[in-house]
């Protein structure tokens, strides 16, 4: 009798009757069939695994994730199935870069074949044998791409196929394992790093989850445990193998005790069944044949061990097909069959999706490299562009939200920065508008910043004026003026002061919102890819025409930087109105009793409008509203208001105030009660100066806010406790107040909004097609017969073609898989 396989079948079959012989050779085509299918199955999905990876392409293809921290055993396992070793520990291949490993049975291939795919294309590299080229390869892959990314992971794979008789047709990408603590040399956040890219990888459903955990550990201790939990909450899709089960071997003694172990202790959930694995310790080189034969050896003692050294064995119905590498490789061969035979007709639908898809990107990269020389074609393709992109801007300066402010606004620290411009100048208090700490573009930072304009020029006072200036002024305007001569000296203090302090926060107002506007020009490009599909052949593709966009760009800066050039001087005007010696801002005070009444009730008339972004959205907003509170320099005085903890201060000033002046007045000269004292006839009119009394003591009814608002200094002149040097610049400083008020409220806010926001709205698509379109063909063309453009065009012609051609071949193969199912 024969002694090989061959010889034994013939032997049966002369004993067979011809009926059983018939069924015999009947259920071994059978099998046959199902194992070619299989294997063209498996073919095909390894094709279009491939080209995923090379062209980037995200298809549900069914796949196995090996998953477990960096000592659990992964190396070890996937050696075991590939039935050699290439020592992958030794390289640390694992832990840093995903490996994808195409097994293929093949029973001529003695040896195993390994190739690599090259990277960033779906063909394979020459034929490599040797395991120490192997592990140099992937150690040399993995370190050439993390100095390019400059990372310490990366989530890009390495594929690598293998040939080979004792081999299963099994595919499994083998992640980074799970560590705790960074190497020496690497960031401190490489743990983090690793764990998300392998949630990332992990987490699509159409994966299937092998965690490993090494059997010293329990299972109410395991560290990554409630990691995979997170991705599969059921354990739906995930394979538990426990690692090193030999470990584990001497702690049983009684059949129990086994049992209790096998069944995970309902840690797992009832349904999840763990498989128990255990692999050669031994590190020795040895060949290829006695590596397998020492695998199966160590299943074989395991199973004697569990059988004799304990005590009534264990529930070997329940659990002997879960024990040993041989019961995983099978397992898993099957179970990776059996999905691809599920998923076979939606991945062919996802196929012809996608070659439809790509063909009519293909077409339209064709027209577009047609178009470059086709100036009626380059015109309508721009025009429409420009027009799409400027339908984009007046969406987001109307409130639009998408695409994410988290990612593409900017807090009011990351606007200044970023700007350059800083903070307003000669505030010296930290300005901070509602919502400043969110992340805002378009009309809502537009709004922002207009708040925070106001805040910084309520927070502005009246700068302190030498005695020497006064002085200078008063004896000036007296001259002219008689009896008025101190209303005229503090007014013009005022609007001196107001034109020198408040014109660079105008033109700072403006400069933040032009940098507002500006930074719209990128979020609006990033809406427009995102709405192309909406718009489709009317929205323009100007992809790869990189000089008409970056004429675009400065076109539409351009007419940001006019805008702001006009405000400023619309503003400047404003400025100039409020501060000209023909206005009565500093006289309403005279008619009316009490400027602070009249403006205050001003800025209340206004509260609404002004208001309307105080209602904080941030984490933090009830702690910026009581900044805002405690700061009364950042709002306007109400009626009656006085300046807490200086109730007793004001009425002092008040007392102090009721007095007359001399019709030509000294600075310096003393006041001693309600009338002056007098030196020479010539030089004081008792009859004029009781008449001034009643208008001077009406106009100081709010001394004391006033005498905060100069910081405090007041020089008393010679022996008395008053001097008109300080009334004076009280005055002033009331006069400063109404100025910036009315200035803020009547004027600057009214015009920033129309100016910027209306010609964006009204004339923005008419000033970039006459800056771009309104020119000669030829200096139209400048702008795409760039030879870079036409060459990058050619370029992605040319990968479209090449992903065309295999999507259509993995089409066609999977055609042919379905009809076999």
């Amino acid at each position: 009798m024969a002694t090989d396989g061959s010889g034994d079948f013939l032997t049966s079959a002369s004993k067979t009757p011809s009926g059983e012989k018939s069924a015999f050779r009947k259920h071994k085509q059978q099998h046959q069939a199902m194992d070619t299918s299989n294997k063209r199955r498996f073919e095909a999905y390894n094709r279009l695994q491939a080209a995923a990876v090379a062209f980037g392409e995200k298809l549900p293809i069914p796949e196995i994730v090996a998953l477990g921290g960096q000592s659990d055993g992964k190396s070890s396992l996937l050696e075991a199935l590939l039935g050699f070793r290439f020592n992958v520990r030794e390289v640390e291949m694992g832990t840093r870069r995903p490996l994808i490993l195409q097994m293929i049975h093949d029973s001529n291939a003695l040896e195993p074949r390994c190739r690599f795919q090259d990277e960033d294309s779906e063909e394979y590299g020459n034929e490599m044998v040797s395991s120490t080229a192997i592990a140099d390869t992937i150690k040399s892959r993995t370190e050439a791409l993390l100095r390019e990314t400059k990372t310490a992971v990366s989530a890009k794979p390495i594929v690598m196929r293998v040939e080979y008789a004792h081999c299963p047709n099994l595919t499994i990408i083998d992640t980074p394992g799970f560590i705790l603590k960074a190497k020496k040399g690497e960031p401190e956040s490489t743990p983090e790093d690793i764990l998300s890219m392998v949630k990332s990888l992990a987490s699509p459903p159409h994966r299937i989850i092998l965690f490993l955990q090494q059997s010293s550990v329990e299972w109410c201790s395991s560290l990554w445990l409630d990691s995979i939990r997170e991705l599969d909450p059921t354990f739906k899709r995930t394979f538990v193998v426990v690692s090193k089960f030999d470990n584990r071997l001497k702690e049983f003694s009684d059949r129990w005790e086994v049992d209790s172990y096998l069944s995970a202790g309902g840690y797992l959930g009832e349904n999840t069944r763990p498989f128990f694995v255990a692999l050669p310790k031994d590190k020795s080189i040895v060949s290829n044949d006695e590596f397998r034969r020492k695998i199966s050896q160590v299943d074989t003692e395991v199973i004697h061990h569990l059988r004799d050294a304990v005590k009534g064995g264990f529930d070997e119905d329940k659990y002997r097909s879960r024990i040993g590498f041989g019961c995983l490789r099978d397992y898993l061969e099957s179970e990776l069959q059996k999905r691809y035979k599920e998923a076979a007709p939606t991945t062919l639908a996802l196929l012809e999706q996608r070659c439809s898809e790509v063909t009519a990107e293909l077409t339209r990269m064709e027209v577009k490299i047609q178009g470059t020389s086709d100036v009626a074609h380059l015109r309508r393709s721009a025009m429409l562009h420009t027009a799409s992109l400027s339908n984009h801007l007046e969406s987001l300066l109307d409130g639009a939200a998408d695409p994410a402010p988290e990612q593409w606004g900017k807090t009011t620290e990351e606007e200044k920065l970023e700007s350059g411009i800083g903070g307003w100048p000669g505030v010296s208090t930290v300005t901070k508008p509602p919502n400043s700490t969110l992340r805002l573009y378009g009309g809502a930072a537009f709004e922002r910043v207009i708040h925070e304009f106001r805040m910084a020029t309520y927070s502005m006072e009246c700068p302190v004026v030498s005695r020497e200036k006064v002085a200078n002024i008063l004896l000036a305007h007296a001259g002219r003026n008689g009896s008025r001569g101190v209303s005229e000296a503090a007014a013009e203090i005022a609007r001196t002061a107001a034109k020198l302090w408040l014109a660079p926060l105008l033109d700072t107002a403006c400069d933040r919102l032009a940098f507002v506007l500006c930074n719209l020009f990128d979020i609006a490009i990033e809406r427009n890819h995102h709405h192309h599909t909406a718009y489709g052949q009317q929205a323009g593709d100007m992809d790869g025409f990189v000089g008409f966009l970056a004429a675009l760009r400065h076109s539409y800066y351009s007419f940001v930087k006019d805008l702001a050039k006009q405000c400023k001087q619309v503003v400047r005007h404003h400025l100039d109105s409020v501060t000209s010696p023909y206005s009565l801002i500093c006289y309403e005070s005279d008619n009316s009793g009490s400027f602070s009444s009249s403006v205050n009730s001003i800025y209340r008339g206004n509260k609404v409008q002004t208001g309307s972004f105080a209602f904080d959205l941030s984490d933090g907003g009830h702690i910026a509203r009581r900044e805002i509170i405690d700061q009364p320099e950042n709002i306007p005085p109400g009626k009656d208001e006085t300046t807490p903890g200086k109730m007793i201060e004001s009425r002092e000033v008040l007392k102090e105030c009721q007095m007359t002046v001399p019709e030509t007045p000294s600075p310096d000269q003393p006041c001693d009660g309600n009338y002056v004292v007098k030196k020479e006839p010539s030089n004081c009119v008792e009859v004029g100066a009781r008449k001034r009394q009643a208008r001077i003591a009406g106009n100081n009814k709010n001394l004391a806010h006033f005498r905060t608002q100069i910081g405090g200094v007041l020089f008393s002149g010679g022996a008395g406790s008053g001097s008109v040097y300080t009334e004076i610049c009280s005055c002033a400083a009331q006069h400063f107040a109404g100025i910036r008020e009315v200035l803020v409220e009547r004027g600057v806010a009214s015009s920033l909004n129309s100016g910027f926001l209306t010609p964006c709205r009204e004339r923005l698509m008419v000033v970039l097609g006459l800056d771009l379109f309104a020119v000669t063909d030829v200096k139209f063309m400048d702008m795409f017969i760039a030879p870079e453009v036409i060459d990058m065009l050619q370029n992605e012609k040319q990968s479209l073609q090449k992903r065309q051609k295999t999507l259509h071949s993995c089409l066609n193969e999977f055609k042919n898989v379905a009809r076999s199912l």
